[in-house]
Formats: structure tokens, C-alpha cells, sequence
């Protein structure tokens, strides 16, 4: 009887596990493409083939078993069984091949192990060691034909005969030329490079499908195909009837015929970490259908922050639409799994992502950038990040000068001074010595908002309430001097600070990435503009403001406050959301208008109506007050 050697030689930083993983793997995808030559009409066609059906889903039950503890094995444990079952009842070859790949799928998303080539197989090297290694019994061209090849018993694997190599991925050859076939004249070849199998493997995997034309001009063409085979690590456990299932078996054929000799082709398919991205909601898809939804909404969660956030600031500053689409897909995408949707409505919204990164990788592509692009880029990033901190601050500096208070300007000016270098340390910081984490800035910009809302609600609340001469003239009378010479000046100071270290946070990873892809000269002339044009705003703002008479410039800012307010509540929610700290309720019927801080969620536009809602409340308290009897 061929029994498939368990052993196998891996990497110094593999562990036991990974081992097992890996054999397991290796047993399903060889019950899978050998079962037909075992059972066919529910009868065993050779015993001896059949035999070493059962023995292998036997040795993958009991190679699950020995896996560590984890919050998925015990459903692996029973779908092992059922496998055997299906083996055992000698169940419909088809039905095999699914249960295999199935139980093969579920198995890697519950025990992720290596499964590509740390870089592009060298094809040239992999015909060399062909040559070498493998021709004297398989035939110099895949045939099963070498000079070795009559000696043999069980003869040699033909490459060439198609239907066996579409069921066979990349892998899997490079998974027999580590472990070798036990009883067979295929001896391990643990002793090469894990490089060297893996050029090996993809040589021996191009022998069947040779229509490489057809294959490059539909890659090329087709960006919802690219999306398809992201990577190597796509490439490499892809089998032609997997992909022929989605695409049709002739594109199938001649696209992998394509990529398999031509895995170069891969290397520049996606742009920064979207191929992170990409992996993170593959592998999302495979823990929701091995049932484990926490745990594919936590992959969907890493898509978003490690895989599609460190682009995102480069994405937005050519494609702003764009970019908001994908941000807002990524969040359907998780609340779906939380909602427990069917798994067809999750991969169809996979789907949709993908072909959304395909769009963002020529957005993001080189080629893209142009002169303009990058100063209209480094110009719109700082005035739309500043003019929200800027009316805030040229608010208090207002208020303070209607006062009479203008020692203590130089508060705010600190605030804002500070918060300027804070920024740059932060660049400095993530720059040259650690990376800032999507969930760090979204955590960063969630919980400044929410802050600045809460203290601009509250001001702007008491603002609204002095906009009567009388109640004005009579709280400075009273308490403004004892009150503004104890705590306020530390509070002009921090919320100032708050304000526009929030903006400057979110400035800092446009600009790294415009840095990264674009002329620093024209980065510093697009900001060089905005700053000017900011200068223009906060002088009109003081000169405007020091003509209105107090009533009137408390009526004002306590409108522009309010507003403020509401923008920063809706922001700081989406943030929160966006770091996985806030589930996420969809409100389709709702637009996407970032600048406003509205956003199509349940909870931030909520939270937008609950700010509001305490506006109109202090406003009436507020009339209240000053139409009472008595009141100036």
C-alpha cells in the first residue's frame, strides 16, 4: 500500500503544529484529486487506492486532534469525521473533493501556516533542478515518460495529463517535493531550499496549460480578475478547477498558464498593503464559514486598520471619493458579519472590495501622480484639516479680546504653539522610530473629537447665554475676573491644544504619504498656499468679529460653536467605529458627507441628534433664564 509519509521537514521557526497543519493539508488535497481513481458509483474501482483512501482521512483526524486547543477545533474534530464518514461510505467523488477542500479551507483559518514562496519562483532555476532531479522518471517535458520510468511500479506522475493538474495546486507539488510519496520511487527532497521546492513546484506546475497568450492579455485586461489572485500566496494553493468554477475553465486554464510561468507577475499587482488588506477578508471569509463570526469580524476589523488605513491618506489625497467608498464598504462588511448574514452575501461583498482595490491600485499606481495632483493634494489636505482648528481657536481668541482679556491669549497661542510640535515629534516618531497604527489614529481622532465636542457644547451653551448686553456686562461684573485669573488659563491652553493636535495628527499621515509618493518642492509650495490662504480666514475672522457688537458676536459664536460641536460629534463616533470600539449599524438611507461629520451609521448620526438635541435644550434653558422676571 502508497502511504504518504506524515514527516516533514520545515522551517527552523515552524513549530510541531504547523507540522501537523501542513500534513493534514496535504492529505486532504491528495483525497481529493485521487478518490475518482478509487470509488466511482458508490464501488470501490481499486482496492488498493481505496485503502489508502481511508488510511488518509484516518491520519487527518488524527493530526487535528493533535493540534493546540483553539476556539475552532473541536468543529474541525467533527468535520474530520464527517469527511471520514463520507470516505468510509464510499460517498460520490465530487462530494469528497468538496468536503476535502472545505475541511483544507477551514483548517488553514483556524491555523494559519506558511503556504507561498517568501518571493517570485525562478523558473530558470526551477528547469535546472527539473532537469536535475525529476526527468529521468517524469520525462524532460511532464510526460510520465522518463528513462526511469518503465522500472517503476507505480508509475511516475504524468504532469502533462490535465484533468489530474487541475486539482493540483502549486502547494501541493511543493508539499510532495518536502514530504516525497512513501512506497513510491518520489523520495523526500526536504534537503533543497525551501526556495528551490517552491521554483521546483511551480516549474512542474506549468507542464499542463501552455495557452500563456490568452492567459496575459485577461490578466492585463481584467482588474476583477486580479483581484481574484492577489498574491502569491492566492497563486500558489489555487487549483484551475477552483478558479474555473468562478471564471470559466478555458479563462482558468490560460490565466494560470499564464501566472504559473510567469509568477514575477504578482510582485507589483497591488499597491502599499492592500495585499494585506486583501489576505486579512480572505481570511475573514474562511473563520465566518468555519462558523467562528468573532473571529472574522476581528480579521475584517484587521483588514481595515493594518492592511487598507496606511493608504488611506495617500488614497484620499487623489481619489477622496474613492476612498471614502472602500472606508464605508469595509464597515458594511463588518457590521454584515456581525448581523450574521449568509456567507454568499459576505463573499459578494468581499467581492465588491476587491474590485474597489483594484481601482485604488491605479489610483495609487506611479504612473498616476502628476505635478498638480500632488500640490492640489499637500494644498486641500491642510486648509480642510485647518480650518476646522482655526475657527475654533480664532473663537477663543475673540472671546478673550471682547473680554478685555488679552494676557490671556498668549494661552491659546501656547496651545496651539505646542500642539505644532507635538506634531512634528510624532513625525519624528513614526517616521524613524516606530509606525502609528490605523487603530492609533482613528483612537486618536475618535476620542479628540468627542472631547472637543463635549467642551465646545458646553461653551458654546454659556456663550448663548450672554448674548443679552445686561447678562453679559453683569457676569464679567461678577465673576469673569475671578474665574478667568484661576483654572481658565490652563483650559484655553489644553483645548487648544486638543484642537489642533487632532488636525495636525491627521495632517502628519497625509503629508508621509504625499512625501512618499510625490516632489517634496511641490508639496511645500501646496502648503505653503494653504497656509496663506488660512492667514487670509483668521485675519478676515478677527477683523469681522472685533466690529460685531458683544451681543451679536455671542449669538454668532455660539452658532459656529454649536456647529462645531455637532461635526465633531459625528466624526469622533465614525473614528471610534473605525477602530472596532463602536459596533456599526448601516443607515443607508443617510449620505456620506465627511466635512459635515455625517456619516451613514446609526450611532454617529445619533450622535449628531443627541448633541443637537442638548443645543436646543440650553438654548431654551437659556431663554428661560432671560425671560424671567428681574433678568437685565
Amino acid at each position: 500500500m502508497v502511504a504518504l509519509t506524515l514527516g516533514w521537514t520545515t522551517p527552523t521557526l515552524a513549530s510541531a503544529s504547523d507540522d501537523d497543519v501542513q500534513t493534514a493539508w496535504r492529505l486532504l488535497d491528495y483525497v481529493a484529486v485521487d478518490y475518482p481513481g478509487a470509488v466511482a458509483d458508490r464501488q470501490v474501482k481499486n482496492p488498493q487506492e481505496y485503502a489508502e483512501m481511508t488510511e488518509f482521512s484516518s491520519a487527518v483526524e488524527a493530526k487535528i486532534l493533535g493540534l493546540p486547543a483553539s476556539a475552532s477545533r473541536a468543529g474541525l474534530i467533527v468535520e474530520a469525521r464527517s469527511f471520514q464518514d463520507m470516505v468510509a461510505r464510499k460517498a460520490a467523488p465530487d462530494d469528497v473533493a468538496r468536503a476535502a477542500r472545505a475541511l483544507g479551507t477551514h483548517l488553514l483559518a483556524a491555523y494559519p501556516v506558511p503556504l507561498a514562496p517568501a518571493k517570485a519562483p525562478d523558473l530558470a532555476r526551477g528547469a535546472a533542478l527539473y532537469a536535475q532531479n525529476c526527468a529521468g522518471c517524469h520525462g524532460l517535458h511532464g510526460d510520465g515518460h522518463g528513462p526511469d520510468a518503465a522500472k517503476l511500479d507505480p508509475a511516475p506522475v504524468a504532469f502533462r495529463d490535465a484533468g489530474r493538474a487541475r486539482e493540483r495546486s502549486p502547494f501541493a507539488l511543493y508539499q510532495v517535493i518536502g514530504q516525497g510519496l512513501d512506497g513510491t520511487a518520489m523520495r523526500s527532497f526536504s534537503e533543497l531550499p525551501s526556495q528551490d521546492r517552491w521554483n521546483l513546484a511551480f516549474y512542474a506546475s506549468r507542464f499542463a496549460f501552455t495557452d500563456s497568450d490568452k492567459g496575459e492579455q485577461l490578466w492585463k485586461t481584467d482588474p476583477a480578475l486580479r483581484s481574484r489572485i492577489p498574491n502569491l500566496a492566492a497563486l500558489a494553493g489555487l487549483t484551475p478547477t477552483a478558479l474555473g468554477g468562478q471564471i470559466g475553465q478555458d479563462k482558468a486554464d490560460a490565466v494560470l498558464a499564464y501566472l504559473r510561468a510567469h509568477p514575477e507577475a504578482l510582485a507589483a499587482s497591488r499597491a502599499g498593503s492592500l495585499t494585506l488588506a486583501h489576505d486579512k477578508l480572505q481570511a475573514s471569509i474562511r473563520a465566518y464559514e468555519a462558523g467562528d463570526r468573532e473571529g472574522a469580524k476581528k480579521l475584517a476589523l484587521s483588514a481595515y486598520l493594518d492592511g487598507f488605513e496606511p493608504v488611506e491618506p495617500a488614497l484620499a489625497s487623489r481619489d477622496a471619493t474613492l476612498m471614502a467608498r472602500i472606508e464605508a464598504e469595509m464597515g458594511n462588511l463588518r457590521a454584515a458579519i456581525g448581523r450574521g448574514e449568509p456567507v454568499a452575501a459576505v463573499k459578494d461583498r468581499v467581492a465588491v472590495l476587491d474590485a474597489l482595490f483594484s481601482d485604488a491600485e491605479e489610483v495609487l499606481s506611479p504612473d498616476a501622480a502628476s505635478t498638480a495632483s500632488t500640490f492640489i493634494g499637500a494644498f486641500t489636505i491642510l486648509l480642510r484639516e485647518g480650518v476646522e482648528a482655526l475657527l475654533i481657536v480664532v473663537a477663543m481668541i475673540a472671546f478673550l479680546r471682547k473680554a478685555d482679556r488679552g494676557e490671556l491669549v498668549r494661552h491659546v497661542h501656547g496651545g496651539w504653539i505646542v500642539a505644532l510640535i507635538a506634531g512634528a515629534v510624532t513625525w519624528a516618531v513614526a517616521t524613524f522610530f516606530i509606525g502609528v497604527s490605523g487603530a492609533s489614529r482613528e483612537l486618536t481622532e475618535g476620542f479628540g473629537s468627542l472631547f472637543a465636542a463635549a467642551v465646545l457644547l458646553s461653551v458654546g451653551i454659556w456663550m448663548h447665554g450672554k448674548s443679552q448686553a445686561g447678562e453679559w456686562q453683569r457676569y464679567i461684573n461678577e465673576t469673569l475676573s475671578k474665574a478667568l485669573s484661576r483654572s481658565s488659563a490652563w483650559f484655553l491652553f489644553g483645548l487648544a491644544f486638543i484642537v489642533v493636535y487632532r488636525e495636525v495628527f491627521e495632517t502628519i499621515l497625509f503629508y508621509a504619504a504625499l512625501t512618499a509618493q510625490g516632489s517634496g518642492a511641490v508639496i511645500l509650495a501646496g502648503a505653503a498656499s494653504a497656509v496663506f490662504v488660512l492667514g487670509l480666514v483668521a485675519w478676515a475672522m478677527l477683523r469681522f468679529s472685533a466690529q460685531l457688537p458683544v451681543s451679536e458676536f455671542f449669538k454668532y459664536s455660539s452658532a459656529l460653536i454649536a456647529v462645531l460641536a455637532v461635526v465633531l460629534a459625528g466624526k469622533g463616533v465614525a473614528a471610534l467605529q473605525e477602530a472596532g470600539m463602536i459596533d456599526i449599524a448601516p443607515l443607508s438611507q443617510i449620505p456620506r458627507i465627511p466635512v459635515l461629520g455625517l456619516f451613514p451609521t446609526w450611532e454617529s448620526v445619533g450622535a449628531q441628534l443627541l448633541t443637537v438635541a442638548i443645543v436646543m435644550a440650553g438654548a431654551w434653558y437659556n431663554g428661560r433664564l432671560a425671560n424671567r422676571p428681574g433678568a437685565a
